[in-house]
């Protein structure tokens, strides 16, 4: 991962993701939810530009909503970089510039794709060498969402999805993303899951400490066949995000009607994430998506996580 410290900068891109399948424990005495899920790489990439410095700055282009970005210790980029030269006792400092494309606050992990590809290339900008299980330590701690930035493609997480097993999908996967201006907050769902549970009764008094990812998911990977995920695509936080969002049923609905598969929320939302059976599939729900009045792109994985542009 290392290039010459004399370098002047360095440019890596890694990707947003999708839950292809999330399940959720319930919540335990100290706010932790256990996880399962099955990520997915995909064709929507953040770029972090890193340079030499006396100090740590950040600058933010790119999205509709980058005033939102935090550009202090708030941000995961910014708090990668540090972390690393702590870690390898780096004297200087490093200016990053984050040219985003990933919604903020959308429930696909730029903010982790930040982090990772900020690691990957502060470690080749300084040239602190690390290797790959480190960089892997050091997001892990940065995150649940930033192990998978680094390494992308598809994989399990457990634990709190920091946990990764590489899952085998064969072929390729076409996705239509349908995006919103106003993000939702992974808290606030994950708050009103847990609401919704205690008012159905379904919370249990001691939740386990492991879930796993059921075996259709696996196998509908493996087969390469679109129409075999589809039936397996599930997100426990769904509900609690058309809870506080409603309109994202309809969205779904739209997209369903077009010629998509099936269609869910991606992580915590807003993101729509709806499965299509080939391109020219995509492209056709792309359209109606667009002339109803919304931003949807058409984007495919699995994809390489965080690497150098060369």
């Amino acid at each position: 991962m290392s290039l010459a410290a004399s370098t002047e900068s360095v440019h890596v891109r890694a990707p947003g993701k999708i839950n292809v399948y999330l399940g959720v424990g319930g919540r335990h005495d100290d706010g932790y939810h256990a996880l399962a899920t099955v990520f997915q790489a995909v064709s929507l990439y953040e770029d972090v530009i890193a340079r030499h410095a006396d100090d740590f700055s950040l600058t933010v282009s790119g999205a509709d909503d980058v005033d939102d970005v935090p550009l202090d210790d708030r941000n995961l980029a910014m708090r990668a970089a540090k972390l690393l030269a702590a870690a390898t006792e780096y004297p200087g400092g490093v200016a990053l510039e984050i040219r985003k494309r990933v919604p903020v606050a959308g429930g696909m992990g730029g903010g982790s794709a930040d982090a990772a590809a900020a690691l990957v290339a502060c470690d080749a900008l300084w040239g602190t060498g690390l290797s790959a299980a480190r960089m892997h330590e050091l997001a892990s701690r940065l995150g649940a969402d930033v192990p998978f930035a680094l390494h992308g493609g598809t994989a399990v997480g457990t634990g709190r999805g920091d946990q990764l097993n590489p899952a085998l999908a064969r072929g390729r996967f076409d996705w239509v993303l349908v995006t919103s201006e106003h993000g939702l907050s992974t808290p606030v769902v994950y708050g009103r899951l847990d609401t919704l549970r205690e008012e159905e009764g379904a919370l249990a008094d001691d939740p386990p400490l492991s879930l796993d990812v059921p075996i259709p998911v696996l196998q509908a990977l493996r087969s390469g066949d679109p129409g075999q995920l589809a039936e397996t695509l599930y997100n426990d936080l769904q509900a609690a995000a058309l809870f506080e969002r409603p309109d994202l049923a309809q969205t779904i609905d739209i997209g369903i009607r077009a010629g998509a598969l099936q269609g869910i929320v991606s992580g915590s939302g807003p993101t729509i994430a709806l499965l299509c059976a080939d391109p020219e599939v995509a492209q056709d729900v792309q359209t109606a998506l667009r002339r109803s009045g919304q931003e949807a792109l058409h984007v495919h994985g699995p994809v390489p996580g965080a690497r150098i542009i060369v």
